[in-house]
């Protein structure tokens, strides 16, 4: 079979798009959504689980959302007090799943000014992965368990 220049580029251009699909479909995004906040919060917190079931780790870079900042954040505890800090980065580490949660990595969505998380409401928002690129989420906004508060 005789290949021309189109040819080849088109069979590369093909060959990438099918190997960032793959890449993307071995990340799961399960249970995204945020904790209604109080009128006076500026800030509040996301969380859910992402799965890698692939073979080559990979890591949480990055998300971008409609709020002034949006932040990778980790908890740290002191003498009984919770600070939280931000991070560059959330590893997840090939076949393992990584769970954003009240009191350990999770996302910051500030800067709420005036303007609470509702429950009922939904947050568009855009992961991004050093290696799976990009993925879309939504989380939803829900009350807070006060049995599993902190």
């Amino acid at each position: 079979m005789k290949m021309n220049t189109k040819t080849l580029v088109i069979a590369a251009l093909l060959a990438s798009l099918s190997a960032t699909a793959q890449a993307e479909s071995t990340l799961t995004i399960e249970n995204p959504k945020a904790f209604a906040t109080p009128a006076t919060a500026m800030s509040g917190g996301g969380f859910m689980q992402i799965t890698n079931t692939g073979p080559t780790d990979d890591a949480l870079i990055g998300i971008q959302a409609d709020f002034p900042r949006v932040e990778l954040h980790t908890t740290e505890f002191t003498d009984g007090v919770a600070r939280m800090m931000h991070v560059d980065d959330i590893a997840i580490p090939a076949g393992e799943t990584v769970a954003l949660e009240p009191g350990g990595l999770h996302i910051m969505f500030m800067g709420l000014n005036g303007d609470p998380l509702e429950e009922g409401e939904t947050i568009p928002a855009t992961l991004i992965f050093k290696n799976a690129g990009e993925i879309a989420v939504t989380f939803d906004v829900v009350k807070r368990d006060m049995a599993h508060s902190h």
